[in-house]
């Protein structure tokens, strides 16, 4: 994810990193191909001259703008209800370690505990975003309980299920009550609901119907618009067709790119950092060493 700070006005026009336009650009190339030929042959195709003017484009455009926000809108609801599951996962790996700390007697291993919380952190990110996990799960595990795990397809919730686990084995030697296993059950579903949620936003795209609908439909807008404008527009008609392509395809491509959170996109969530961030968050309570903080990319310059 780009993180940029306070820009101006100027500065705006010029941004490159993060953007979707060098994504676009292809496109854009195209529009301004199609404008080209629609001025130099006065909107004609193999001798007929296409009979389009502005006020069907106008008509056209407004329901087109109402369908772009509704994905758009669509598109950021899953990205905002990402964001609040990664923040709800870090308020109960807090809590449940602050629980273990202060419950869980000094004899009992709790950082291996805590470390086995971490690694099911690290075991969701790679699982959403469906790389590697073993070089993060080896730090916090050891190689022999990463290799234990290799059959697992669902790494964070079989790492739950070992400090579920664990609660109740020292819930049967009398370590801790009843009562105090139920305070850890209660975080331990609390991160099992935010897992899942997480699990279900990467695993339910936005149907496929309404991506192919609103693709086809932008497209065939830009296309034919410069045949709408030729004949007010004359030899401007390429730089106002490309400039109305880029708004269109532009929010088409970031409602694309929004809709999936999890990915290495620029506009995606900043796993890299948030999940470091529980790391730290959990190692501090246990007053061990906090790496490095992951800070997200923050490119100052006009590239």
């Amino acid at each position: 994810m780009i993180v940029r700070p306070g820009q101006n006005w100027f500065r705006l026009l010029f941004v490159w990193n993060g953007s979707v336009l060098q994504s676009i650009i292809p496109q854009l190339i195209f529009m301004a191909i199609v404008s080209s030929l629609a001025v130099l042959t006065q909107g004609r195709i193999f001798g007929a001259k296409i009979p389009l003017n502005t006020a069907p484009f106008t008509l056209f455009g407004l329901a087109l703008a109402i369908f772009l926000a509704f994905r758009n809108n669509a598109s950021y609801e899953r990205f905002n209800e990402a964001r609040h599951l990664w923040g709800s996962l870090l308020i109960s790996a807090r809590a449940l370690t602050s629980q273990m700390l202060c419950y869980v007697p000094r004899g009992e291993d709790r950082i291996r505990m805590a470390h086995a919380l971490i690694a099911c952190v690290y075991a969701l990110k790679h699982q959403l975003r469906g790389t590697d996990p073993n070089p993060d799960l080896i730090r916090f595990l050891g190689r022999t309980r990463t290799e234990a795990l290799q059959h697992a397809c669902y790494k964070p919730a079989a790492l739950l299920n070992e400090l579920r686990r664990d609660f109740a084995d020292l819930q049967v030697r009398a370590v801790v009550s009843e009562t105090k296993l139920w305070m850890f059950d209660a975080q331990i579903n609390e991160l099992g609901r935010t897992i899942g949620g997480c699990e279900r936003i990467a695993s339910t795209p936005i149907p496929f119907a309404y991506s192919v609908l609103l693709h086809r439909t932008v497209y065939a807008y830009c296309v034919l618009l410069p045949f709408g404008l030729v004949d007010s527009t004359e030899f401007f008609t390429p730089l106002l067709c490309v400039f109305i392509s880029y708004t269109l395809i532009a929010l088409e491509a970031i409602a694309s790119e929004v809709a999936e959170p999890f990915t290495l996109a620029p506009n995606a969530l900043a796993l890299d950092a948030m999940t470091r961030n529980i790391e730290r968050s959990i190692l501090e309570l246990c007053g061990c060493d906090l790496p490095d903080e992951v800070v997200p990319v923050r490119p100052y310059q006009l590239t």
